[in-house]
């Protein structure tokens, strides 16, 4: 057994923690003690409190996983001294004074950006019928329809919020690259893994759901990163 058995999954927008349902149980059979957070999706600091607390509650190493804009979550909990590395799934790898929005604006909007739906309360949606063509197209229809419908609104302002101090200048880190995600452009995913100077890379002909529709390739990256300490 590897001595880093804590890991704490951090979900992305339009979506909970239940996103990991396919993750959680081959990482506990394989003896893991995993946490999954749920954030309330309301600020980038919100976030990262909650999560940041999760991780200090750990009893020893732990790895955070974040996937889509929990990687900006991720990056900022990372600092927990307890935590020893950070795992991107398709996930915002923010440096110190960026936004999600000033990330996007680098290249051409994606496509899945036409399905969001803002409310009157400042929270973003993804339209229903077109949930699973822009998020999870290689999801079976039940499952992204399930996804669509349980689907949790993240603040307008999260994608306004500036990263502070970045933890993958200090802690390793590995990440996934989506080649087909509708929701943030693969070559974006691939420049902000070249930036972070990951451990290690790897792409999946995968939707921006691939921690669903890949699992066994998330569960072995987040193997592999646990057993290099």
């Amino acid at each position: 057994m590897p001595s880093v058995r804590n890991i704490v999954l951090v979900h992305g927008a339009w979506g909970d923690a239940s996103h990991w349902r396919h993750v959680i149980p081959p990482l506990h059979t394989k003896g893991y003690k995993v946490a999954a957070v749920q954030n309330p999706l309301t600020s980038l600091a919100h976030d990262i409190d909650r999560t940041s607390k999760l991780a200090a509650a750990q009893d020893g190493p732990t790895l955070l996983v974040g996937h889509s804009y929990g990687g900006a979550v991720i990056s900022g909990a990372g600092h927990v001294p307890n935590v020893v590395g950070l795992v991107y799934i398709a996930a915002f790898a923010p440096e110190e004074g960026d936004s999600l929005g000033s990330i996007f604006a680098r290249r051409e909007p994606p496509s899945g950006a036409a399905s969001i739906r803002p409310d009157k309360d400042g929270f973003l949606w993804l339209a229903q019928d077109t949930f699973r063509q822009s998020f999870s197209q290689d999801l079976d229809e039940t499952e992204a329809l399930v996804m669509a419908v349980t689907q949790k609104p993240i603040a307008a302002r999260c994608f306004e919020d500036k990263a502070g101090p970045a933890a993958w200048h200090t802690k390793p880190s590995w990440y996934q690259v989506s080649s087909r995600d509708n929701m943030i452009p693969p070559d974006t995913e691939q420049w902000m893994a070249d930036r972070i100077k990951t451990r290690k890379t790897i792409t999946l002909d995968a939707s921006h759901a691939s921690l669903a529709s890949h699992a066994n390739e998330i569960v072995a990256l987040i193997e592999e990163a646990a057993k290099s300490f």
